[in-house]
């Protein structure tokens, strides 16, 4: 896991990685924006429409009460997933530390042997030489444009 993260940062793959998130998180928060100005242009058309039928001041009481049911509905839910999340890190904590006991106690037998150490870094140096020569794919080539 390691190995290929350092891996992608020495290819050059995590900047454009970050790049791709940057333009990928603006869309969405633009997505976003423009969702919620039409859920407002929607909610006020259906009070118009409520306050036409029924008046206003029961059109606003009745909006009023729907919204405070619905913040109760999600502050519900949320509570509910927070519990289940609380159980389920329980369970994470215990495997997160069988596996930093085995990784400590193998630590010194890896330390020991030069190969422990010079075999990784053999394999990541031939990782960033194989991605650096490797033939280029069409999308390789729109990305060098840019």
């Amino acid at each position: 896991m390691l190995a290929s993260l350092i891996a992608a940062f020495v290819s050059g793959e995590a900047v454009d990685m970050a790049r791709r998130a940057k333009w990928t998180a603006i869309a969405y928060l633009l997505a976003a924006v423009l969702c919620l100005c039409g859920l407002g242009f929607l909610i006020a058309a259906l009070y118009m429409t409520t306050a036409r039928r029924f008046g206003g001041i029961e059109a606003a009481i009745g909006f009023g009460i729907a919204f405070l049911v619905l913040a109760g509905i999600v502050l519900a839910v949320k509570s509910i997933v927070i519990s289940v999340r609380r159980k389920r890190s329980r369970r994470g904590i215990d495997l997160a530390t069988i596996a930093g006991a085995g990784a400590v106690s193998a630590l010194p037998i890896l330390l020991r042997s030069k190969a422990g150490i010079i075999g990784p870094l053999v394999a990541l140096a031939a990782y960033a030489i194989y991605r650096e020569n490797r033939k280029k794919t069409p999308d390789d080539l729109d990305k060098l444009r840019k």
